[in-house]
């Protein structure tokens, strides 16, 4: 076995006794890896002395790519094709470049991401990017392709990226040609990862949920928009009601939220109490009860939304109905039986004036087809106001 001394070591792999590096260019560094790589081979096989040597290797090399590309006075903050990139401090997540394909070496290279699409490159990458960020697509153009994967064919390309214009071809020459499920579009190796995500498309019209390959820039405007309640299904799908019952049970849930929400708003305990601040993930449910973004529709079938909806509810009618008087004497008595509890527009048992918003039992009125008492009162006291000005 081949003995060295201490002080040997470390001059020959070029540290000193604390670790730091006395090699102070690149020449010494270069001298120093070599050293150390026939080291590795001429120490022991898995010996204590070859693991730390190849230990030490790693840093000589680290050493030696920050003296090559050294960092410098970078700026915190630079806008480039409307993306805003903030210089990153973590050194020990591994990342990989958007623009390059290669990893960033965070302990010893300087790196970006932009605030709004998270896209991620080198800073010697930077002047490269020909890509503007996806969020300023999403903020012009907040809507989904709705067609299946919409493929045009390769030729309608040229046989070239749909983005970076690279030469491709699906027999791989000069490079492979990857398509994005949700433009149907092809693409490079470089552009396209194959990261997967759920296509919207495929969720309205067939209710699948199965991740599917997608270019990068599709991932990033995906993820993006998943929470934006874009997706009109009454008009995009109607059937889509037919067939998923938990969508029925969802939008009646939703449906009743409205019905409560102008009880809180002319409560002081409920605005106090700050109950509407339950749905603030999902503000457009206080809104209206049509509109769904994709992150919706993907709780529903899973079964998430309905769980936290449904207590949602409950929490919403016991304040109503049980924990504050003021909403309590905004309910109703069934004028047409004139029998039962104090009612309210959201129990499952009653129907609602469509004219003047009266609350009765569902086995006293059916939809207008029998007459309402205060709708009656109303145009009898019109009547009579008109016939005595």
């Amino acid at each position: 076995q081949m003995q060295i001394r201490t002080e040997d070591w470390f001059i020959i792999i070029g540290l000193n006794s604390w670790g730091s590096f006395v090699a102070s260019d690149v020449e010494q560094l270069k001298q120093a890896i070599a050293e150390c790589k026939r080291l590795i081979l001429e120490l022991p096989e898995h010996s204590e002395k070859q693991k730390d040597t190849v230990i030490k290797l790693i840093h000589l090399r680290l050493k030696l790519q920050e003296l090559k590309d050294p960092e410098e006075d970078e700026p915190n903050l630079q806008v480039l094709l409307e993306h805003r990139f903030s210089k990153e401090k973590s050194k020990s997540v591994k990342q990989m470049c958007d623009k390059c394909s290669t990893i960033i070496w965070g302990l010893i290279q300087t790196w970006y991401t932009c605030t709004g699409c998270y896209y991620r490159c080198h800073s010697k990458c930077m002047n490269l990017i020909n890509k503007p960020c996806v969020r300023s697509k999403v903020s012009h153009q907040s809507e989904y392709e709705l067609s299946i994967c919409p493929e045009v064919g390769l030729d309608k390309q040229d046989y070239r990226c749909a983005e970076c214009r690279t030469p491709i071809s699906l027999r791989g020459v000069p490079n492979e040609a990857r398509q994005c499920d949700y433009t149907g579009q092809y693409y490079c190796s470089s552009c396209h990862w194959n990261d997967t995500a759920i296509i919207p498309s495929r969720v309205i019209h067939n209710w699948e949920f199965e991740p599917r390959q997608v270019c990068r820039t599709s991932m990033r405007y995906l993820a993006l928009m998943i929470s934006r309640p874009v997706l009109k299904l009454k008009e995009i799908n109607p059937l889509l009601f037919n067939f998923v019952e938990e969508l029925v049970e969802i939008r009646k849930l939703r449906q009743d939220i409205l019905l409560m929400k102008p009880y809180f708003i002319t409560c002081k305990e409920a605005m106090e109490a700050r109950l509407l601040l339950h749905l603030q993930d999902r503000q457009h449910f206080v809104e209206n009860d049509d509109m769904y973004s994709l992150q919706d529709l993907i709780d529903t079938s899973s079964g998430r939304l309905s769980c936290s909806l449904t207590e949602i509810h409950t929490t919403f009618a016991k304040h109503i109905k049980l924990d504050c008087e003021k909403c309590q004497a905004k309910g109703f008595m069934c004028e047409l039986c004139k029998e039962g509890d104090i009612l309210f527009p959201f129990d499952n048992h009653t129907s609602v004036c469509h004219d003047c918003f009266a609350v009765f039992h569902r086995d006293c009125y059916y939809d207008n087809s029998t007459t309402c008492p205060r709708c009656a009162r109303m145009l009898e006291r019109q009547h009579e106001e008109s016939q005595n000005p």
